[in-house]
């Protein structure tokens, strides 16, 4: 009967041994939903995530209909946000301005990891001359104001939606690559990576099996900041007539259209501002609890 017991006890012991480790990601969602701030940013950008694909459902009027005999009217029954200087429905163009602003961030975005991030890779990972060249252009870069570089590249090709984004993914380039570059860096000294070398494993294989994955932590962090800091850039233009057309319903339009009328109709302007505080805010905070859910020094 002892030995019996014996012989089940450690094997008990060791089923529960192999059960007690969690999985990185299980504990990142873990500390990730502990955190309130990031819980309530990642509401906000799902509520504006639903109100973008949502905007033809939830629009109760055409956001291109001109009423002339309803212009500058404060928020009422029929238009819950009021109507802009030509009569248009305020909240229907803000749910549809949701769209415009989230493609604007993700595509700039995109344009700046699809482009920065391999290159702080091939920078880091190669070192010597390479390295010198990459980030001596990103260096050049970085010396201009980015929402001036923004605004020159904009004037030179021509003030449209487009033009924006692609200016607003460049600026972004150098951060991605210097971010990257400094991860690998890091990584590429790591004992595994020295033992991958010596068993004849090619650089590429390194770079995509062992560098890469070990790398884009801090990138989904800083992408999610960067999108809020792309939908100001995107406002900022958009307020100066470098961005969208003066009728697409875009939030830095209505604000640069409804500044004229800041004081005989505010909310022209105010609930434009709103809607880009809250989307920046809710990407922040987001932003801010990825960054803590993924740092490996919180786990326990």
């Amino acid at each position: 009967m002892t030995a019996s017991t014996n012989s089940v006890a450690p094997a008990q012991t060791l089923n529960q041994t192999l059960r007690a480790p969690r999985s990185n990601f299980n504990m990142a969602m873990n500390r990730l939903m502990r955190s309130p701030g990031a819980v309530t940013g990642a509401i906000l950008v799902l509520l504006f995530l639903f109100i973008a694909l949502a905007a033809p459902i939830l629009a109760p009027h055409d956001y291109q209909a001109a009423d002339f005999s309803r212009v500058r009217q404060p928020p009422s029954a029929e238009h819950w946000m009021g109507t802009d200087e030509l009569g248009r429905d305020l909240f229907s163009r803000l749910l549809y301005g949701a769209r415009l602003s989230l493609l604007v961030g993700l595509i700039s975005v995109g344009i700046g990891v699809v482009v920065g991030a391999p290159l702080g890779l091939i920078s880091g990972y190669a070192g010597s001359h390479v390295d010198q060249v990459i980030m001596r252009i990103m260096d050049i870069m970085l010396a201009f104001p980015s929402i001036l570089l923004a605004i020159l590249m904009v004037a030179a090709f021509g003030p449209s939606l487009n033009n924006a984004m692609i200016a607003i993914g460049v600026v972004s380039i150098p951060i991605y690559a210097r971010l990257m570059r400094s991860s690998t860096l890091s990584i590429k000294e790591e004992l595994y990576i020295e033992a991958s070398r010596s068993m004849g494993t090619s650089s590429n294989r390194i770079l995509t099996r062992h560098i890469l994955p070990n790398t884009l932590a801090p990138i989904v962090v800083q992408s999610t900041l960067q999108i809020a800091v792309a939908i100001q850039a995107s406002a900022a233009l958009g307020f100066l007539g470098l961005g969208a057309p003066p009728d697409v319903p875009e939030w830095g339009n209505m604000l640069q259209k409804g500044r004229t009328y800041i004081l005989s109709a505010p909310h022209i302007v105010i609930f434009p501002g709103l809607a880009i505080m809250f989307v920046v805010l809710g990407f922040n905070l987001m932003g801010d609890g990825l960054r803590d859910a993924l740092d490996p020094r919180m786990s326990r």
